[in-house]
């Protein structure tokens, strides 16, 4: 019984009030036994971490594989956004939501694009995404089980790792020689049934391997025959400075197919071209893989930011071709003078790649060379630094290669670079 007068709501006195926040406060959630468990695949980019020296001006840096922004197209992108605010009809639509597809200018200039590549498709065969990376997410949500085998070359892309790993994969990994993946490996890992080959068929990252014609076509036999997908990345196809453009891919596969994409999953961005904080990229597929993505896109993010969709399709429809010869003349000279230091300064048995475009050359050291510890020292005592080869392993293997991106070092400074690199390469093994 309550006494004549009280309420039994009545709040209790101030000090018990504070003693009542201090217990709840000692509980505390165990976010380990909450997270999922699919949570223990994703890593740190190592990478990510490298990218933070490039502002110690002391560093030469050959670690990200980064467009030079003294390159980037900043006045044609500046004019886009004033155009755009100079109208406040034009504003409001760009600061507004669309639909998840894209802008639908922007998908048909891809469309045209790829049209122009041998690879036909129609606007329900695009999805506008956020940069390239955003496909190889949802290429792994897609596809992916846990347990699931995927094929994957052996060096292959880190960030394609990091997308696919949450999702708990099995890979599949083959080794490259200069003509690209190893064929017998990857018959071999077909047999296993996996789910996708993802590949970088254009100047891979890391290791600056351009997949042959002859090769490409085996490689679609083999997994047309298997019934297997092949995921195409191409950031880098654009950037080559010697030699014929091969035909993507895709364009192989419409080639095949009635000219209609089917086995092959198509991942471009303007990242490497244009500028990567834009954040624009795309996906092109059979409809009913792309009808599935933008069901991902919209719980994802809804769609990709309008104000740049408008702006990119603004500038590459006025400069895109113009753009990419200053690009390719500029990174082909800090790639001829890589090799250059290289056959100058590389220590006997140092092995690199000779790419014909892209932004990296892979180095091989001899065994016994730790690429991880390399980069200690190469840090601490030359001022350099590199991405590990393993990195760019599933299985970690790959302790005695690095990476070099010399995209963003200019002639003189790669050089000096390359000089102190060999000197600690002679007495690392």
């Amino acid at each position: 019984m309550f006494a004549r007068g009280t309420k039994c709501n009545a709040r209790p006195p101030e000090n018990d009030t504070k003693l009542l926040i201090r217990r709840r406060s000692t509980v505390s959630v165990d976010w380990g036994h909450v997270f999922a468990g699919r949570v223990g695949g994703m890593t740190a980019s190592e990478i990510r971490e490298l990218l933070k020296l490039i502002d110690r001006p002391e560093i030469i840096s050959f670690a990200g594989g980064i467009p030079d922004p003294d390159l980037f197209p900043s006045s044609a992108i500046a004019r886009s956004y004033e155009k755009i605010f100079q109208s406040n009809s034009g504003a409001g639509a760009a600061l507004q939501y669309s639909i998840t597809e894209g802008y639908t200018p922007l998908r048909e200039w891809i469309c045209d694009y790829m049209g122009g590549k041998g690879v036909n498709i129609g606007l329900d065969g695009v999805l506008v995404t956020n940069g390239s990376q955003q496909v190889l997410e949802f290429v792994g949500k897609l596809l992916i089980g846990p347990g699931d085998k995927i094929v994957v070359t052996r060096p292959t892309y880190l960030g394609a790792l990091q997308a696919f790993s949450p999702y708990e994969p099995t890979y599949l990994s083959i080794p490259m020689d200069e003509e690209g993946p190893e064929m017998t490996a990857l018959t071999e890992a077909l047999a296993q049934k996996p789910k996708f080959f993802y590949l970088v068929p254009d100047f891979q990252n890391p290791n600056g391997t351009t997949v042959t014609l002859a090769r490409r076509h085996a490689i679609l036999d083999a997994c047309d025959a298997a019934g297997v997908p092949v995921i195409e990345d191409t950031a880098y196809c654009e950037l080559r400075y010697d030699g014929e453009h091969l035909p993507l891919m895709a364009a192989l596969d419409c080639e095949r197919n009635g000219g209609k994409l089917t086995n092959v999953i198509f991942g471009g961005t303007f990242s490497k071209t244009m500028v990567p904080a834009m954040r624009v990229g795309w996906v092109n597929a059979a409809p009913e893989v792309v009808n599935r993505l933008v069901l991902m896109k919209q719980a994802a993010d809804l769609h990709a930011s309008t104000i740049n969709q408008i702006v990119m399709h603004d500038v590459v429809s006025q400069i895109f071709d113009s753009h990419l010869k200053l690009l390719r003349t500029q990174y082909k000279e800090r790639r001829d003078a890589m090799l250059a230091a290289l056959d100058e300064y590389a220590p006997p048995g140092v092995t690199w790649t000779k790419p014909e475009g892209g932004l990296f050359v892979w180095i091989e050291a001899p065994e016994g060379v730790d690429g991880t510890e390399l980069l200690a020292r190469a840090i601490k005592e030359a001022n350099v630094a590199f991405v590990p080869g393993s990195a760019f392993h599933a299985d970690r293997s790959g302790k005695n290669t690095l990476r070099l991106a010399f995209s963003v070092t200019k002639p003189a400074q790669i050089r000096e670079g390359i000089r102190r690199l060999c000197e600690l390469l002679k007495t690392a093994a």
